[in-house]
């Protein structure tokens, strides 16, 4: 299995700092995006501790003789627990940051969304917390394979809103879930088979909110390099707008 990797962050029209946070480590084959909040910089803050923690577990993760920090669920497999102790860790270092004594001016209450890609053996695992999102690029369209923790979606999952009312709410940034936002989090996990030239895609809603599916396809049919095809994303994104930092990674999957 030979899997190929790319990421690319950009702070965007609008912000004056980039709140966002990339993680890409392909001796682990795993991509992470974070997306942070909090203003007064502490999304910056929450980003990266959510990024640090996830590298130190899944550099950590490998050694048989290692202790995680949470329990292995038996009744679930290794790419998703992986990704669920991955995120519960970095939910409570993130916790404990931004609670007395350890929080600094504006670092109280602050999150983070999280999505991250895990490939093993023919197979990806998506996690995610937040709106965030993952996909699988495939033979030309682009599949989803998270659902925004939001309320937006939440509001549509449950039938509460009608098209032209999904088309003019006004909460559509409301998340309900984040990293930091609880002491407990709920962690979703979904597993895909890879076909020979899948590429996995994680982004923030810097992208998706300013490049319409259809149109992220689009520029990965064009371009098959993915770092080159990384910037088309994040310079699409900026010339629609660019009201958000926008970070994205891309991994690509290649049977040997």
């Amino acid at each position: 299995m030979a899997l190929e990797f790319a990421g690319a962050t950009d702070v965007g029209r609008k912000r004056d700092h980039n709140e966002d946070a990339l993680l890409v480590l392909p001796d682990q084959n795993v991509a992470v995006v974070c997306d942070g909040m909090g203003g007064h910089e502490a999304g910056e803050v929450a980003s990266g501790i959510g990024v640090e923690t996830m590298k130190r577990f899944f550099e950590i993760a490998g050694d048989p003789d290692a202790t995680w920090p949470f329990r292995y669920d038996r009744s679930k497999d290794e790419g998703t627990n992986l990704l669920v102790v991955a995120a519960q860790w970095a939910n409570q270092r993130i916790r404990e940051a931004g609670n007395p004594p350890n929080n600094a001016a504006g670092k109280r209450g602050m999150g983070t969304t999280f999505v991250g890609c895990l490939v093993r053996d023919k197979k990806a695992w998506f996690g995610w917390v937040g709106d965030s999102r993952g996909y699988i690029y495939r033979r030309g369209e682009l599949h989803p394979t998270t659902s925004d923790h939001s309320l937006l979606n939440e509001l549509i999952k449950t039938g509460r809103l009608s098209e032209e009312e999904v088309e003019n709410f006004q909460h559509k940034n409301v998340i309900t879930r984040a990293l930091g936002m609880a002491d407990q989090t709920e962690v979703d996990v979904s597993s895909w088979e890879l076909e020979p030239g899948d590429v996995c895609l994680v982004c923030c809603d810097g992208l998706t909110g300013m490049v319409a599916d259809e149109r992220i396809a689009e520029i990965l049919a064009s371009e098959p390099e993915l770092g080159k095809a990384c910037q088309r994303l994040v310079d699409e994104a900026n010339e629609n707008g660019g009201v958000d930092n926008i970070t994205v990674a891309l991994v690509r999957y290649t049977p040997q």
